[in-house]
């Protein structure tokens, strides 16, 4: 099975200088904890969640009314092709203890988002307990992917 069969297709996605507001709005209206951060290209820059604004903005005590995406994303993310495996993806949402990929098409564009619970869907059960388990695991560096 390939990740273009579990995907959520066309994601929203915010640009960097997108406000933090925005981006948390588009997140409760899409039922979504991640946005995909691209340029003009729609090519990935990086990704901003939920978590980022919490823990980089509203828990330092910034104003999220002042700031921009590009204030609380990550700017490192992994990203995987439509093609990719699902068990490829399985193994590099492993590898990076990541809950969520951007799917990029041929041309590096943003094209969907595959998460744990995409894949949850179409695994074994025993499957999704072994992402869980590696997704989750303790390590020594937090994760710089989201």
């Amino acid at each position: 099975m390939k990740v273009e069969e579990v995907m959520t297709e066309f994601p929203v996605t915010c640009m960097p200088d997108t406000s933090i507001e925005q981006a948390a709005k588009w997140m409760v209206d899409c039922d979504c904890g991640a946005l995909p951060v691209v340029d003009s290209d729609n090519k990935p820059l990086g990704v901003i969640t939920d978590r980022d604004i919490t823990c980089r903005i509203v828990a330092q005590g910034k104003n999220p009314y002042r700031l921009h995406v590009d204030d609380a994303m990550t700017h490192s993310t992994a990203t995987v092709f439509k093609d990719t495996s699902v068990e490829d993806c399985m193994e590099l949402m492993e590898e990076n203890q990541v809950r969520r990929l951007i799917v990029v098409d041929d041309e590096g564009a943003v094209c969907g988002m595959v998460s744990q619970a995409d894949l949850a869907r179409h695994m074994r059960p025993e499957d999704t307990a072994e992402l869980i388990r590696e997704v989750s695991a303790s390590s020594d560096t937090p994760s710089q992917l989201h």
